[in-house]
């Protein structure tokens, strides 16, 4: 009995000490909490009170017109199963999920994304604020800037318009919207960081013209994965980038998100949806940023601006009488004093776009007017082959000249990008280059329409790819 009172008695104790335990920690936890909700004063902004600082007619602007895009993708399985193969059973393709955010930029249906939230996707599903889901339709995409055009088809939906990304200035408010997980729309808030970063994100591809155009918005709004697509607004809930990037070691946020300028997303959605296809323009340079030690070595006063190390012969440029050893500091009326500052003045213009570029020689300033062209060293405006992007469900381009010269090959159509049709299921990789149907040789898109109307049921593909290796496949019409 004398144990059990001891023991009672002890936890009695116990139950006392921490009681007063709690209590004691208890008061710290509120003031902490207390200080939080005060009211914070900025003083490098005097014409902003702290208190006066209200981001919700921004919020509300924006939150509805914020989607959730639901991918699927057809994946061939990179392990086969031996137990399957034994008895003679083939394992198909298996579908691959994804998902990110989008914006409506046209209150008829025309939604802004990222292109790595829809690529290869074989059927898209977008859910609005209001939880309504459409079936919707790749207008376009452009990996050389990771933006892409979709549509579904409602009327007077809720829109952003664009706003101004030139305006920004580092250390002004915007606001990161998006609908990651599909359980409506978030925002979070944060400063403009820095402008016009390059970090080597987007990746080169000759063989299937993707030339990529960085110049992102950095900012420190909190950006997570599934808010790809999703919008960057200014104060006055006005569209001024794409949330594309965070810089992050574990895959969440940390303090550095990356968003493509609405001045590059515009662009790239007009293109798409008035060409099909972005209409880039080319000044035909090879550059590099302006450090102290190139200043020195060209005895230039400042540094700034992109130094033309080299001219592209019958080039925009050379014809317009740029040299080599110019520093351009000026396209239109945009300064640049970098490398992607200079991609993204010229990325606003197309092929035959006539723009006046100032340029230091000998430490003074020249003006010059140059002729854009496209990457074929013309001024035409090149428009999708939208019947045989139909028929086969991919967008088909004219071979680089470099890369028809180190095949040996003349003619033919390469497959830039793909979308559920027939060239996906016969299982044909981007870049791959067409060259015969049926045994008859295609010298262009238009040959191989011609061709394609006159088909049905199988044909078969002969080519090659960028690496050299020949590949046939049998496709069903």
């Amino acid at each position: 009995m004398k144990k059990l009172l001891g023991l009672l008695f002890v936890a009695i104790v116990g139950g006392f000490a921490a009681l007063a335990t709690y209590k004691a920690f208890e008061k710290p936890v509120e003031a902490q909490q207390i200080i939080q909700n005060q009211p914070v004063h900025y003083v490098s902004s005097p014409s902003i009170e702290g208190s006066n600082l209200d981001f919700t007619l921004a919020a509300e602007r924006t939150v509805n017109a914020v989607v959730h895009v639901k991918t699927e993708s057809k994946v061939n399985p990179v392990f086969s199963n031996p137990w399957m193969d034994f008895f003679g059973y083939e394992s198909g393709p298996q579908i691959q999920k994804g998902s990110g955010s989008g914006v409506i930029v046209e209150s008829n249906g025309f939604i802004v994304t990222n292109n790595h939230v829809i690529e290869g996707a074989s059927s898209i599903t977008v859910s609005l604020n209001n939880n309504k889901t459409y079936t919707a339709e790749v207008i376009g995409a452009d990996p050389a800037t990771d933006i892409a055009l979709l549509k579904i088809e409602e009327n007077n939906l809720p829109s952003v318009s664009y706003g101004n990304s030139d305006a920004l200035q580092i250390g002004e408010w915007v606001l990161a919207v998006g609908n990651p997980f599909d359980l409506t729309s978030t925002v979070t808030a944060g400063i403009v960081s820095a402008k016009a970063r390059n970090i080597n994100l987007l990746r080169q591809d000759a063989n299937r013209d993707i030339f990529p155009i960085e110049s992102f918005i950095q900012t420190d709004a909190a950006v997570n994965p599934g808010n790809s697509g999703g919008a960057l607004v200014n104060t006055n809930g006005e569209l001024v980038g794409i949330n594309t990037a965070i810089a992050s070691k574990t895959g969440s946020y940390a303090g550095y998100s990356f968003a493509v300028p609405a001045s590059i997303v515009r662009k790239v959605a007009e293109d798409l949806k008035s060409y099909g296809m972005v209409q880039r323009a080319f000044i035909g340079v090879q550059i590099s940023d302006v450090n102290q030690a190139l200043a020195d070595e060209i005895g230039l006063k400042d540094v700034r601006g992109v130094y033309v190390s080299g001219v592209v012969e019958d080039g925009a440029a050379s014809e317009a009488g740029i040299e080599k050893g110019d520093v351009i500091i000026q396209v239109g009326d945009r300064k640049v004093d970098n490398v992607p500052q200079l991609q993204e003045a010229v990325g606003r213009y197309r092929p035959g776009d006539k723009v006046d570029v100032n340029v230091l020689r000998d430490n003074r300033i020249k003006n010059f007017t140059m002729v854009l062209k496209n990457q074929q060293g013309n001024t035409d405006i090149i428009e999708r082959s939208d019947e045989s992007t139909t028929m086969l469900g991919g967008e088909l381009v004219s071979i680089p000249v470099e890369t028809s010269r180190s095949l040996g090959i003349h003619g033919g159509v390469q497959v830039k990008t793909l979308s559920e049709g027939a060239l996906l299921d016969a299982g044909i990789k981007p870049g791959f280059i067409i060259l015969k149907l049926d045994g008859q040789k295609i010298y262009d898109a238009p040959s191989l329409n011609a061709l394609l109307k006159e088909k049905t049921g199988g044909v078969l593909i002969e080519g090659i790819y960028p690496n050299g290796k020949r590949a046939y496949y049998g496709l069903g019409l």
